[in-house]
């Protein structure tokens, strides 16, 4: 398995000003765009092809993304023109590389996430099942909670519950295989009115089919401004 599906078509509204000009992907750390970190683990664990869906500002995305050619595969697709401008979601990117990787399996990971390169390692799995990476946190109220069964199998994902059934936190990073797409056309808006990847792997967890495994290497998510110097500090310690 050497193909990942980046989802990147978002402004990035909570970091403010920083994102009025560029992508919140591209915003700089430690002298690099946060994206650069991304990419140079997903490198280093070995893949060797990239699907990135854009949107916002995506003329700066492909600019960036130049810098890698030779060293990926690159398809870029743009979102905003595949599904127009009003349909949100974690669901979307999906929809957008339905034609282009059915049938395989594949990472897909958030293009405002980072993740160690030894667990990006351990997420590249050949069999038939569909896995979630999961991470003990102290406070998983703030988070999405895996309900996990026997033998390691994902029950359900419950978003923000006030009585956390564990500490085990959704953080984003999937396994999938092609039967993933089999339930795009299943699921409905969330209450934010928008379309939900969690609400495909609860379907697909009621199947049997999604593992859970977890991270020895954290998880940094990209989302504020305040994220900037802990993604500096960790950067620096470890890149």
């Amino acid at each position: 398995m050497n193909r990942v599906l980046i989802s990147a078509a978002g402004r990035g509204t909570r970091m403010l000003h920083l994102s009025s000009d560029r992508p919140k992907h591209l915003i700089e750390v430690a002298g690099h765009p946060f994206l650069y970190y991304l990419l140079n683990n997903l490198k280093i664990a070995g893949f060797t092809e990239v699907i990135m869906v854009v949107g916002y500002k995506k003329e700066l995305m492909k600019q960036f993304l130049k810098n890698y050619q030779g060293q990926f595969k690159i398809t870029v697709i743009n979102q905003f023109e595949k599904l127009g401008e009003g349909e949100y979601g974690t669901a979307c990117p999906l929809k957008c590389v339905s034609d282009i990787l059915a049938g395989e399996n594949f990472l897909s990971i958030y293009g405002d996430n980072l993740y160690s390169v030894e667990d990006l390692r351990n997420f590249n799995i050949q069999d038939n099942y569909n896995y979630v990476a999961g991470l003990r946190h102290s406070e998983p109220q703030n988070y999405g909670v895996l309900e996990v069964g026997a033998n390691g199998f994902l029950k359900g994902i419950i978003e923000k519950p006030k009585k956390p059934p564990s500490n085990l936190i959704n953080t984003g990073l999937y396994k999938f295989t092609g039967e993933v797409f089999d339930y795009l056309s299943k699921i409905k808006l969330s209450p934010r009115g928008e379309y939900e990847l969690t609400d495909i792997v609860d379907l697909l967890a009621k199947q049997g089919n999604v593992k859970v495994r977890g991270l020895s290497g954290g998880w940094l998510d990209f989302g504020r401004p305040e994220d900037i110097v802990r993604v500096e500090n960790y950067v620096r310690q470890y890149a």
